[in-house]
């Protein structure tokens, strides 16, 4: 059945409109009647407005007023919204169930849950609300895969506060836990910190996996320029929230699509942002993700290599230094750090403006250079995200670095291997850990977790708690917060234990090398030996196997692709 086009001076064929008087139509008016849909309003462009709106977590409280006034700058447009719902993953309610397993996979639910209600109702366009950082990516995959006129409204970073005169914030309270397990803190002081920490809606506010998603999203030109990062309920986000709904109209008028957008350029683009504001190393796993749903022939991984040691530091922002996101914000945000990125800048790419990159930046001005500095006076030339490579990681390897350039970025040691965040705790609370040893976390990559879960970050700030950090390295297939900047510690790392990379055949006593200059993660064994052990490694049993997460873990790809549900399933591999 032909598509009609719509009456709305919509030049447009619009692909949710089928003939007056035909099953599809018939049924959707009788439906869209009864919600109080006039009639006459059925040829308008139909825009999913896709909100994660939950009680479980600050992150998303405030989702259903946005939500609000969306529809009713879509409504001013002339065109009729749609509010949908989605899963809403917060790492820290989210995180507790099944080791943190439930964080990861709930990316790919989200994607999913897009699918099912935008693809299913055939709607001409969807603004998606960007939260936790989880549902970041997951709308950012579905506009890939779905490929109609779409929209991400970053919806703002929560207020923190301050406890005994020091600023405090989520972050503050999650290093604080594992400090009060090592016994470094007191019970009390943490309970002060979490009664502190969070004064309203939205996500972390330091640039961690949420804001820095955030910041990839315009970077990408997915979302409209000069929007993150922004304080959540500000009237700033609410202007922004207004031009979206204006702007989606429009789109679908010119059949503007992420395919249109999302090219090698643009994602470019956004790894040199990630770059230049030490942003979290999961935006890495995420742009491969949405690159590899959309079909995009490009390697995000590759791309973090080339552009490591010329892009430098330009901000600060915690936890690669101390300032706040909101001078981030204030000095520039994203807009202002691509301005000072110009020269290395795609400025061709294509943007959600309808206008390129070159055009948005034009009259962009930096309020604060100690903020976002200039090129000739970064905050650091050292990247803080580093890839690496060698016989232990031969697909990759991630570190993140703050801007401290006296950090240590060499070591080697002997290994003290792991297969549970809690037995290493234990270990460190038991003095086994001491200092010049390389603490290894394994089995809790995206199959073996699966879906990455296992508490790395936990061990990160347990050492921390310790006051480990700088003397003892660590290694992981597990992914850490986007707040977790604290040592010399290798995420991440592909091929995982449970599909036996080579991280599954270390044992006690082997001695590692980490090298951040010459990007290398090596382990000093014989390669006979190392095949001896391989042919006695014996894949283990799959945990929380059942469920959400056994479909996952059954369906789920490796790390180069993004770990999507997708392609050739890790499940089925043995490396």
């Amino acid at each position: 059945m032909a598509n009609t086009e719509a009456k709305s001076g919509s030049k447009r064929v619009l692909r949710s409109n089928f003939p007056r008087g035909s099953y599809p139509w018939a049924v959707r008016a009788a439906q869209w009647r009864s919600l109080g849909i006039a009639e006459e309003d059925l040829e308008k462009p139909k825009i999913a407005i896709v909100n994660s709106s939950s009680e479980l977590a600050s992150c998303f409280s405030h989702l259903d007023g946005i939500a609000a006034e969306l529809k009713k700058a879509i409504r001013a447009a002339g065109a009729l919204p749609f509010e949908i719902r989605t899963a809403a993953p917060s790492d820290f309610i989210t995180g507790a169930g099944k080791r943190g397993a439930y964080m990861l996979a709930a990316r790919d639910l989200v994607t999913n849950d897009i699918e099912v209600a935008v693809e299913g109702a055939m709607l001409d366009g969807m603004v998606c609300l960007a939260s936790c950082d989880k549902t970041v990516p997951g709308q950012l995959m579905a506009a890939a895969r779905l490929n109609i006129p779409s929209l991400i409204v970053a919806c703002g970073y929560q207020p923190s506060g301050e406890y005994q005169g020091k600023h405090v914030d989520i972050e503050d309270v999650f290093v604080g836990a594992m400090h009060v397990v090592t016994g470094n803190l007191p019970v009390d002081e943490l309970i002060g910190m979490s009664r502190n920490a969070i004064r309203g809606p939205g996500v972390c506010s330091g640039l961690g996996t949420a804001n820095s998603m955030h910041m990839v999203s315009e970077a990408l030109g997915m979302s409209l320029p000069g929007s993150t990062p922004i304080a959540a309920n500000s009237e700033r986000m609410f202007s922004f929230v207004r031009a979206a709904g204006a702007r989606i109209v429009q789109m679908i008028e010119e059949d503007l699509k992420p395919r249109d957008i999302l090219t090698p350029g643009a994602f470019a683009n956004a790894v040199m942002t990630i770059l230049s504001i030490g942003g979290s190393i999961n935006s890495v796993k995420h742009m491969q993700a949405v690159a590899t749903e959309g079909g995009i022939d490009v390697d995000i991984y590759a791309l973090f290599e080339r552009y490591a040691d010329q892009i430098p530091v330009l901000t600060g922002v915690r936890p690669v230094g101390q300032h706040s996101i909101e001078q981030l914000e204030q000095a520039g945000g994203g807009r202002g750090v691509m301005k000072r990125l110009e020269r290395w800048l795609d400025t061709n790419a294509l943007t959600v403006t309808g206008a390129t990159v070159a055009k948005n930046l034009e009259g962009v001005t930096i309020t604060d250079d100690d903020v976002i500095r200039p090129i000739e006076r970064p905050f650091a030339n050292q990247p803080a995200i580093v890839l690496l490579r060698g016989n232990l990681a031969p697909e990759a390897g991630i570190v993140k670095f703050g801007i401290d350039a006296t950090k240590q970025r060499k070591f080697t040691g002997p290994a003290l291997c792991y297969e549970t965040s809690d037995a290493a705790i234990q270990a460190l609370n038991d003095k086994v850990i001491q200092p010049g040893v390389v603490v290894v976390m394994r089995g809790a990559g995206v199959c073996g977790g699966p879906a990455m879960g296992g508490g790395a970050s936990r061990v990160v700030f347990a050492i921390d708690g310790a006051g480990m950090s700088e003397h003892v390295a660590m290694l992981t297939d597990g992914h850490l917060s986007g707040l977790v900047c604290k040592g010399l510690v290798v995420a991440e790392v592909a091929p995982e234990a449970a599909l036996g990379g080579p991280l599954a055949l270390v044992e006690d006593g082997d001695l590692i090398t980490i090298d951040l200059d010459r990007h290398v993660c090596d382990l000093d064994v014989e390669p006979a030996e190392l095949e001896r052990r391989r042919a006695q490694w014996v894949r283990p049993a799959p945990v929380n196997d059942t469920g959400w997460l056994k479909i996952y873990r059954r369906n789920v790809s490796s790390m180069p692709s993004g770990a999507v549900l997708a392609g050739d399933p890790c499940a089925t591999q043995t490396k």
